[in-house]
C-alpha cells in the first residue's frame, strides 16, 4: 500500500501543477513531511490524508490503491 500511496500521491500533484510546498502549506504540515509521504518513509496520519484527497478531488480508495479509477469525487 505504501508504494501505491507514494506514486498516486505525486501523480495527483503534478496532474494538479502543485508543489510538494504547496501542499505541505495546504495540510499544514512541513514540506519535508510530505517529501517523506512521497518518498516512502512515513505514511501520513489519517487527517493529513483526508486533507490531501479533498486538495486533490480523489478518493481516499484510490489514493490507497482500494480502487483503480481516479477516483474523482
Amino acid at each position: 500500500m505504501r508504494k501505491i500511496l507514494a506514486e498516486r500521491l505525486k501523480a495527483c500533484r503534478k496532474e494538479k501543477g502543485l508543489t510538494q510546498m504547496q501542499v505541505a502549506v495546504y495540510c499544514d504540515i512541513t514540506e519535508k513531511a510530505y517529501q517523506n509521504y512521497e518518498l516512502m518513509t512515513r505514511e501520513p496520519k489519517l487527517e493529513i490524508l483526508i486533507r490531501i484527497a479533498d486538495l486533490y478531488g480523489v478518493s481516499l480508495d484510490y489514493l490507497v490503491g482500494r480502487e483503480n479509477g481516479s477516483g474523482q469525487s
